[in-house]
């Protein structure tokens, strides 16, 4: 095994005193080069002449790479054909399906930026995020339609793709989800040329002739994913060629046992960092069978245990205990199992041990492992592998990262073992937020030794053997099912109805989604609390947030606990939910 000669390696060689991690990667792995080339042209080359191949597996229905290819291409071809020129901005809004991975690599194909969002966003923060890229193409999910009919005249959108998402499943599947879930479905006047099928998008792309090769250069913004940063406020992350693609390398190296033919199943979204890049983009450049789920189904989820049999799956700490709480789960061999991943939220010890209990009960030869990052660095930073992972630990910096703790006060960074804010440098950093100049500077900051480094607002502290603990966020926020949920936007919406005169949320802990949102709330005078607010508070939630963020209770109080400096006691309120 390759990692019992990291071990070895450990031992025998110099140890590196300020970059101890280090220790743990060969001369060869420390001396990686990443690619300059385009995210299509890489990801091409990588597959190389192995075309027959699978790289696509939705509901059974398995798209080799010869297919895959040539869809990316009539789907570059059709965007050039509507216009589409290098560095706009087209805005897709999918789920996890072949039509949403063609249209991505598609556009970087022609060198556009796809800017990708979430299916369940509420209609103003679509609007939001259209008015902010100033993108004036987009793919919807055509069950979206009728919520977002409405916005896109206050945008610059000029044609909207509607896609289904039966298109790619097998016929008889196709069948049964058209009985059930697009009879009733609105859809556009058939004369309404502002929307355009899916189908009739690519035919237009059969036809176009004309020369579409662009010129993608590595720093070129090739993605904008969306995060809240340390504020909360929606941001756009712009990616560079050369970031995503280093992601893919440095994941290539933590996985050093995945073979080509092997199997993943993707159920983390393309909206998201750590679903795109480590679960979509890494997979497809080491020629990996790609599992797409495009929602959460436990059925499902199931039947591609016990029939699929996956060597790779990543998932958030929700979606294991699902798993180790599902009855059907009871008899599912695990042996074949290569790497399970945990990304997302933190993974408590208990949860951890579990989990591992739970995996060699059922045959697998391995552990959970761990990974750490955020949007601005694409997704991952450190990940474990064996001999980093540590109970508790997020394993080490991905070879090519460095890691410091700095005083989250002065900035100054502290010595191994110190608790403070994680900082990262490295190949995957963000180019900044779209459009906010000031923002980028709060999380990308040059220090003295002349290089720029991501403030993560995370506190941890890095061991002297190398590895990395992560121990409490600095920033306001809560985790559900894996999404950041920020309370200071929630409590900007709560706070527009007229009868809330401050709002404030923490989250609550939760059987199956870890946590979820609880808004307190004090009241204007002349308004009480009664079931017609909480109605009302609860549709403005639904209208300006993604449902995620919609505040599971709603609790009216006469004041907020204060701590010695006069702000609302948040610890206090999360005290108190935990004594209930």
């Amino acid at each position: 095994m390759k990692f019992i000669k990291r071990l070895i390696n450990k031992i025998f060689k110099k140890k590196h005193k300020n970059e101890p991690w280090l220790d743990y990667y060969s001369r060869k792995e420390r001396k990686i080069k990443f690619t300059t080339k385009s995210i299509y042209n890489f990801m091409k080359d990588e597959v190389g002449d192995n075309k027959d191949l699978i790289a696509l597996n939705y509901f059974g229905n398995r798209i080799t790479y010869e297919e895959f290819f040539d869809n990316i291409d009539v789907c570059a071809r059709a965007l050039r054909s509507y216009g589409v020129k290098e560095q706009d901005v087209v805005t897709i809004c999918l789920p996890n399906m072949p039509e949403a991975i063609y249209a991505i690599y598609a556009c970087n194909k022609i060198g556009a930026i796809a800017d990708i969002i979430h299916p369940l966003s509420s209609p103003e923060q679509v609007k939001f995020y259209l008015k902010e890229n100033k993108s004036r193409f987009f793919f919807l999910v055509d069950f979206n339609y009728d919520k977002i009919k409405d916005i896109l005249e206050d945008t610059l959108v000029y044609k909207t793709i509607l896609v289904s998402p039966k298109l790619s499943m097998p016929l008889s599947l196709n069948i049964g989800y058209t009985l059930t879930r697009t009879i009733t479905m609105k859809k556009p006047n058939i004369f309404d040329t502002d929307f355009l099928k899916w189908k009739d998008f690519m035919l237009k792309g059969t036809v176009y002739t004309k020369d579409f090769a662009a010129d993608v250069k590595k720093d070129d913004t090739a993605l904008i994913l969306h995060s809240g940063g340390t504020t909360g406020t929606p941001k756009g992350v712009m990616i560079s060629n050369y970031s995503f693609n280093a992601l893919a390398q440095q994941s290539a190296v933590n996985v050093i046992d995945v073979r080509p033919k092997d199997k993943i199943v993707t159920i983390l979204p393309i909206f998201h960092g750590f679903g795109l890049g480590v679960c979509v983009h890494t997979p497809l450049c080491l020629k990996v069978e790609t599992i797409l789920m495009p929602e959460y189904d436990a059925n499902r989820f199931y039947k591609i245990w016990k029939n699929d049999k996956p060597h790779v799956i990543l998932g958030v700490p929700t979606l294991w205990e699902g798993m180790i709480n599902n009855p059907k789960f009871a008899n599912v061999d695990m042996s074949q199992l290569k790497y399970i991943v945990s990304g997302g939220d933190y993974l408590s010890i208990p949860a951890e041990t579990r989990i591992n209990e739970f995996l060699h009960k059922h045959g697998a030869h391995v552990n959970i492992a761990k990974g750490y990052g955020m949007t601005e660095s694409v997704a991952a930073t450190a990940y474990t592998f064996p001999g980093t992972n540590e109970p508790g630990s997020i394993g080490i910096p991905m070879v090519g990262n460095i890691y410091k703790i700095c005083d989250p006060e002065t900035g100054e960074e502290l010595e191994i073992g110190q608790e403070g804010e994680i900082c990262v440098n490295g190949p995957t950093l963000m180019k900044g937020y779209l459009n906010n100049e000031e923002e980028t500077k709060k999380m990308l900051r040059k220090h003295k030794d002349g290089n720029i480094w991501l403030h993560t607002g995370d506190i941890g502290y890095i061991a002297t053997n190398g590895i990395v603990y992560y121990t409490q966020r600095l920033k306001r926020m809560i985790v559900v099912s894996g999404f950041n949920v920020y309370p200071a936007v929630i409590e900007q919406t709560l706070e527009k109805h007229p009868a809330v005169k401050k709002a404030c949320v923490i989250g609550i802990p939760h059987q199956y989604k870890m946590h979820v949102p609880k808004a307190f709330l004090l009241l204007e005078e002349g308004y009480k609390e009664n079931s017609r607010l909480k109605r009302e508070l609860k549709e403005l939630c639904k209208k300006e947030l993604s449902v995620y963020s919609i505040p599971k209770e709603f609790e009216v109080r006469k004041e907020f606990p204060k701590t010695l400096y006069s702000k609302i006691d948040y610890k206090a309120l999360e005290k108190e939910e935990l004594e209930k």
